[in-house]
């Protein structure tokens, strides 16, 4: 009798990973996803037209084959078990707090690959309301991601997120808009999260998929194998997921050609506005800086990236604007950035530090206090000043700028 090894999922299926096959992950960005957790199983397979038999029962190349083939299966399962990080939950309490489930922090310094993690992040801080990460990588009950518990409810899908904190907190970043800008803002979301999100997945994890291989966060002894797989899996299921949706039918020009129209028409849209729908933050800039930040970030060298930087330069601004203001501890080497034709001289900056993964994130308590002990020294660019903050921003705050005046 002969055996093989496979992975049962939760939906029912079993991958057969003796046979060079392979299965999807989620991992993509969408608020669409499947389900990977499940269990390694074996199976017997039958000995089709008694090819195994006539090998003999005593062949030494034999045995030698099965050994091997043992070896492997054990090695692929061990290689599963750290894919799919199957370890014991902890158990959170939810009690009047916010947790928020997302995918793992990249290496790059970017919060997150995810799109969509990283709008739901944004608007949580937007709305100063704490909340608690929790980098498990275990999708929602719906198979989406990002999700959140609170009052040990959960819910899944950014809109039905912000929804339901707006009816059980009462925040709403939206209501200074009246229903006509309302409708603006939900359809730029729409044109940013149901079109322009498939190009920048395209580039992501099809079209560059090797510098987005460097950035992935995989730990282990096999890492790097771990993240060549990881990759390879997730870029065969953003091609099923495009074919399905219809942008992945057209030509890699035609993609790149949807997508810069996108670009350019958000770029008209916000013209030499602070953010989207004017002077104040709203629901809409959480989701445009989500996609955004992909292309500003994530993807060195690449038509998106090229575009936003040298062309659409309001665009370049605008995500600079709101990583300073919401994400002041985001700091990179490429901070000193310049658009136009900026001064080349620059104060020095302090040595890049990576995100760290907060238990507890609110950003009136943490990081005002953090960044003042600190003295971050922020570098120039057209549309700041001295100390970092865009000269846009009409709402900061006298206070801070007499304690920066008094402290030197």
């Amino acid at each position: 009798m002969y055996w093989g090894v496979g992975f049962a999922s939760s939906r029912s299926c079993v991958v057969d990973l003796s046979r060079n096959q392979s299965f999807s992950l989620g991992l993509c960005g969408s608020d669409d996803h499947y389900s990977f957790y499940g269990y390694i199983i074996t199976f017997p397979l039958q000995d089709y037209c008694n090819i195994m038999s006539g090998l003999g029962a005593e062949s030494w190349w034999k045995k030698t084959l099965c050994l091997t083939g043992g070896a492997l299966l054990a090695a692929a399962a061990y290689l599963l078990h750290e894919l799919l990080a199957i370890r014991k939950e902890q158990k959170l309490d939810s009690k009047d707090a916010i947790i928020l489930h997302q995918f793992s922090r990249p290496e790059c310094g970017v919060p997150s690959l995810s799109p969509f993690c990283l709008k739901m992040e944004t608007y949580l801080r937007m709305a100063d309301l704490p909340y608690q990460n929790y980098f498990d990588g275990k999708l929602s009950p719906q198979g989406k991601m990002p999700w959140i518990e609170y009052n040990h409810q959960k819910v899944s899908g950014t809109e039905f997120i912000i929804d339901f904190l707006q009816d059980k907190l009462g925040v709403n970043l939206s209501k200074h808009l009246d229903s006509s800008e309302r409708a603006v803002s939900r359809a730029i979301t729409k044109m940013m999260e149901e079109h322009f999100y498939w190009a920048i997945i395209y580039c992501q994890w099809i079209d560059n998929l090797h510098e987005t291989r460097k950035i992935l966060s995989v730990s282990g002894p096999f890492s790097g194998f771990l993240k060549w797989i990881l990759c390879h899996l997730t870029r065969g299921i953003v091609k099923r997921e495009m074919y399905g949706q219809g942008i992945g039918r057209f030509s890699k020009e035609e993609i790149y050609t949807l997508m810069e129209k996108d670009m350019r028409s958000l770029s008209v849209i916000l013209g030499d506005k602070k953010y989207i729908m004017g002077p104040r933050p709203s629901t809409v800039d959480a989701a445009v800086f989500g996609q955004l930040a992909q292309a500003m970030w994530t993807l060195p060298g690449t038509r998106p990236e090229r575009l936003i930087r040298d062309e659409l330069v309001n665009l370049a601004m605008y995500c600079e604007r709101i990583k300073r203001k919401f994400w002041p501890e985001w700091i990179e080497e490429s901070d000193d950035a310049s658009y136009d034709n900026e001064d080349e001289s620059s104060e020095d900056s302090l040595t890049p530090t990576p995100l760290q993964d907060f238990s507890l994130y609110s950003r009136t308590e943490t990081f005002d206090e953090e960044v003042t002990e600190n003295s971050v020294s922020y570098s120039q660019t057209p549309d700041t000043d001295y100390t970092g903050h865009s000269l846009f921003d009409s709402d900061v705050e006298m206070e801070e700028y007499t304690d920066n005046e008094q402290s030197k």
